[in-house]
């Protein structure tokens, strides 16, 4: 879901900020997009209520990135007697205007995917970003 929309309260908005700032301090020309989809009824059938969505634009298409937009995927688990959010996995995917070129996802084995993968050091700042994605919501990295 757009992060605009998970914005409710202090605590969620603040992250939200921290996930921005922890992307740019990887990716200091990226520019955030808080409301990554759009708002027809095809999009919002196929958001997930328990994410929080994040597009992030280069200025230009980037050689070693692979792309010229970032769209980041924090996915949440509620626990039903707690009521506290985990967070479960990131999910980034590379675009550009052929549309995606690479995806990675820390669900299973941290692996890229894709028609072209971002350099090495730029598969290890993501990494590292993600790492800190969960260091920020959850205290500790996987």
């Amino acid at each position: 879901m757009n992060a605009a929309e998970q914005a409710i309260g202090l605590e969620v908005a603040t992250k939200i900020a921290a996930v921005v700032t922890l992307f740019k301090a990887q990716f200091p020309d990226a520019r955030a997009d808080l409301k990554p989809w759009a708002n027809d009824p095809d999009t919002r059938e196929m958001i997930d209520p328990d994410s929080i969505d994040i597009g992030f634009h280069l200025p230009g298409w980037s050689r070693s990135i692979q792309s010229r937009s970032i769209l980041t995927q924090i996915r949440f688990y509620k626990d039903p007697v707690e009521g506290s959010h985990r967070a479960i996995g990131v999910e980034a995917a590379g675009f550009t205007h052929s549309g995606e070129q690479w995806r990675l996802s820390t669900v299973e084995n941290w692996q890229f995917l894709g028609t072209t993968e971002p350099a090495e050091p730029v598969k290890e700042k993501l990494k590292l970003f993600c790492r800190q994605v969960f260091e920020l919501f959850n205290g500790a990295p996987p």
